[in-house]
């Protein structure tokens, strides 16, 4: 069974200065993916990440207005970009009797890299959600720049046994709907 696992789609990093390339998109397509998993009962854990300049309570560190969230979606705070690291999700997707994550969030170079990798060392297959992740990218490269690299190498990595395969949020819904 795969579980919907949605990296860091937090207020302020979709609004204000500091907002990643594109989050309008990047938020339908969550919602695409969502609602999809919902119809085939699919978990959906929403991770949350907290630091010192993105501190747990505050309204920007609460998930993007836009989303579509339930109550029985499953959240996961973390504080470092690795989703796995010192948090509960291992026992989570194990208690769950999840086989493979779909992965799609924020920011591409950071927690959606780290967070692929872990989930590979761990044994875990992943679609990467190529069309619904996003950056800022920096003063070297654009945004589509980050994230059509990160598609590539992540599609690419084969070190850690179970693989990272790319489908678009359309075509993740399409095939999750006629499962």
């Amino acid at each position: 069974m795969p579980a919907l696992l949605l990296i860091d789609i937090q207020q302020s990093l979709c609004t204000g200065p500091n907002a990643a390339w594109d989050c309008p998109t990047l938020i339908a397509r969550i919602n695409q993916v969502t609602a999809a998993a919902r119809q085939a009962n699919t978990p959906i854990i929403w991770v949350r990440h907290a630091e010192p300049s993105l501190e747990a309570g505050t309204p920007g560190w609460q998930l993007a207005e836009g989303l579509q969230v339930e109550s029985a979606d499953l959240t996961l705070d973390k504080t470092t970009g690795d989703a796995f690291w010192k948090t509960d999700l291992l026992p989570m997707l194990q208690n769950l009797g999840v086989r493979e994550l779909v992965i799609g969030g924020m920011h591409t170079e950071y927690c959606v890299d780290v967070t692929t990798r872990a989930a590979l060392r761990h044994g875990y297959p992943v679609v990467l959600l190529e069309d619904a992740h996003t950056t800022c990218g920096n003063a070297v490269v654009t945004p589509q720049q980050v994230i059509a690299h990160h598609n590539i190498t992540l599609s690419s990595t084969s070190s850690f046994g179970p693989r990272a395969r790319l489908q678009t949020a359309q075509q993740w819904a399409d095939s999750v709907g006629r499962a």
